[in-house]
């Protein structure tokens, strides 16, 4: 009589030994190929949720699903889905909408709206890119970033003739003085 039990027995604890993860379970770091610079991996939102409140985080944003507040991912890439619809401002490095968005995109880089995209608010980014087909209402300001507008704009007045003798209805130019 042995002391010792079969290691070949599939059921003994001793013969277990765990599966490994499969490699589509670990987050995606630092990976060229990804598509996902900096710190993190690709977060991604699916279809099924929705998000009511503010999202901010350090790793790229897939948003597939329904999202109401704020996106706040100022260092990351934040990409709205064909199935994704956000009610949002949204900031980001690079954004792209292939879905809808209702509300406005400031991005460090670019933005791209693609054909399938739809977006009803401002667009500020020094790169923008309308795809032919995609649904867009609001303004664009392609200013390149660091730099600013003048601290005091034109403006041109109406005189009444009471300024310097100048007959009523010529206009008068006036510059605002800046506080600078």
């Amino acid at each position: 009589m042995s002391m010792w039990k079969r290691t070949d027995d599939p059921n003994s604890p001793a013969s277990y030994q765990p599966e490994p993860e499969p490699a589509a379970a670990a987050p995606r770091r630092n990976n060229p190929s990804s598509g996902a610079p900096g710190a993190g991996g690709r977060a991604v939102i699916g279809p099924s949720i929705r998000i009511n409140g503010d999202l901010s985080g350090e790793e790229d944003l897939v948003i597939e699903g329904r999202v109401e507040g704020k996106v706040d991912l100022k260092q990351q890439s934040v990409t709205v889905g064909p199935s994704g619809r956000v009610k949002a401002d949204i900031f980001g490095r690079t954004i792209t909408v292939e879905g809808e968005v209702r509300g406005n995109l400031v991005a460090d880089e670019q933005i791209t709206v693609r054909r399938t995209g739809q977006v009803q608010g401002n667009l500020t980014a020094p790169r923008v890119s309308l795809e032919d087909g995609a649904k867009f209402k609001g303004s664009i300001d392609m200013e390149p970033k660091g730099e600013s507008r003048p601290a005091s704009p034109v403006r041109v007045a109406e005189s009444k003739g009471a300024h310097g003798g100048k007959p009523a209805g010529e206009p008068e130019k006036a510059v605002a003085e800046g506080a600078g």
